[in-house]
């Protein structure tokens, strides 16, 4: 049954035993972050939700590292196991949504959504009256030193909104999208709004900042879990956030207009903050310590100014912590790889499986493997990351065997260092990468590598016999595993 919102997920952890409630009084600078990171980084049982009742200063509880495991996602999402969502997938969606043929315009794919045989049932419900609209802050009483914002790192520029929905109008769609881009305080009614030029965000902001136009913005905080992973999501712009809320959690999501901007945000958030951009403002944002593990760099960004502050009488405020990896990332992130890897194989149906370690933060590396069916396979699925979706930022693509358990680091070493010849193996090409990868000579532009860790044969100049793989006799194997207790072990 589909969470109402944020409080509803909060007893369903508590009831799982997934919830530590902290009592003592805590600091939102610094003091709460360190808490957060050594118990996101325990890996075991210790590793909960933390739900801060007494912050310093503030009114509002602080909720953190709600997603921050395997359990608490898939309880997040009401699944088992996140391969189910991935399946619903499969069997729901018409891929001539997703990836029209040529000529396609933006209008006919907003003319195929009828198509999707189960997202058209989630089409978001507007309300009149909501939660998130209890009390209402306009004008002069607008004032974010309200909110517990958190400091996380003590190098970072200032406080940061770190779990924002933020909410934008496609000005060519009229779709409401949804994306998590970090916001810095920079004082009682402004921030920073940190959205890369890959983002959908700043897609919108760009046709405003063309036209010389204002635009009106919403952010959301907290809400049903399936619209917080939703704004994480890389849906295509003709599937809005809300809707593939809405599919996930098998009922259409609330939705209620603003107070003071024309857009409509989850009814049942827990604050909303409202407000605008004004065309060609920006302002020096950061640093900010990423979920690299290190600072990225101060640049300039658009500006966010508050026109509103709504939120329930009793807003819990909802935050996340990025570092290091492990972080709560980590488990948004494995949900997004299981999720649309359906999505993935209707483009390279040659692609069985695939992985993203936490180390590479995601984008950084992908592991793949194919079952080959001819010289070159390996090289072309490479290059078929590289040109589908976000998955252009891969800076490291890695191709395996069918055979290969790609989510065994261990065995997909061993793959690359035994099967590849650099020379042969290793493409070495130039493309976009994420704006926060601080090794490439220029923002978001610089080297990729891919590597083709499969069998060759003499189609690709290998004319060596190729070495079987090193077995026991499963004869021998299945004696000794009969007589194991014997051998006194």
């Amino acid at each position: 049954m589909a969470y109402d919102n944020l409080r509803d997920f909060i007893q369903v952890l508590e009831k799982n035993g997934e919830l530590i409630r902290i009592k003592a009084e805590v600091d939102a600078a610094l003091e709460v972050a360190e808490i957060t990171d050594r118990v996101s980084k325990q890996q075991g049982v210790e590793n909960k939700a933390l739900l801060f009742e007494r912050v310093k200063g503030h009114s509002l509880p602080i909720l953190t590292n709600a997603f921050g495991s395997h359990k608490r996602i898939c309880l997040a999402l009401e699944v088992e196991s996140l391969d189910a969502i991935g399946n619903r997938i499969r069997e729901s969606i018409d891929p001539t949504i997703l990836f029209p043929g040529p000529g396609a315009g933006i209008m006919d794919k907003i003319g195929m959504l009828p198509k999707l045989a189960e997202l058209s049932n989630y089409f978001p419900k507007t309300v009149k009256k909501a939660p998130c609209q209890e009390v209402v802050f306009t004008g002069d009483q607008v004032d974010l030193s309200r909110l517990p914002v958190l400091t996380c790192w003590p190098g970072d520029g200032g406080p940061f909104i770190t779990l924002p929905m933020v909410c934008t109008v496609d000005p060519q769609t009229s779709i409401t999208n949804v994306g998590m881009y970090r916001m810095q305080v920079f004082d009682g009614q402004t921030t920073g709004m940190h959205w890369h030029k890959h983002k959908d965000g700043a897609r919108h902001y760009m046709h405003y900042e063309g036209a010389g136009k204002r635009m009106e913005i919403a952010v959301a905080l907290g809400g049903d879990p399936s619209i917080i992973y939703s704004s994480t999501a890389p849906l295509p712009p003709a599937i809005g956030e809300y809707v593939f809320a809405g599919f996930l959690r098998n009922k259409a999501l609330e939705v209620v207009q603003c107070k003071t901007v024309d857009i409509r945000v989850p009814a049942e958030a827990e604050l909303v903050l409202e407000g605008y951009i004004d065309p060609g403002e920006r302002r020096r944002e950061g640093p900010f310590g990423d979920h690299t593990g290190y600072y990225s760099e101060p640049d300039e960004y658009p500006v966010f100014h508050l026109t509103a502050i709504t939120h329930r009488k009793d807003a819990i405020y909802p935050a996340t912590l990025v570092g290091k990896p492990p972080q709560e990332d980590e488990y948004l992130g494995k949900a997004t790889e299981r999720i649309f890897l359906p999505l993935l194989q209707m483009v390279a149906p040659d692609i069985i499986d695939m992985d993203m370690p936490v180390e590479g933060v995601f984008h950084n590396n992908v592991i793949v493997k194919i079952r080959k069916r001819y010289p070159g396979h390996g090289k072309k699925a490479i290059h078929t990351i590289w040109g589908t979706g976000m998955l252009m930022l891969s800076k490291f693509v890695i191709v395996c065997d069918e055979d290969v358990n790609i989510h065994d680091y261990s065995e997909v070493t061993w793959k690359v260092m035994n099967h590849v010849d650099p020379q042969r193996d290793v493409v070495i090409s130039d493309g976009p990468l994420d704006i926060l990868d601080h090794s490439c000579p220029q923002i978001g532009f610089g080297g990729k590598m891919g590597i083709d860790a499969t069998r060759k044969g003499p189609g690709e100049g290998f004319h060596r016999p190729w070495p079987d793989e090193i077995k026991m006799d499963p004869k021998v194997q299945k004696m000794v595993e009969e007589r194991w207790k014997e051998y006194g072990f």
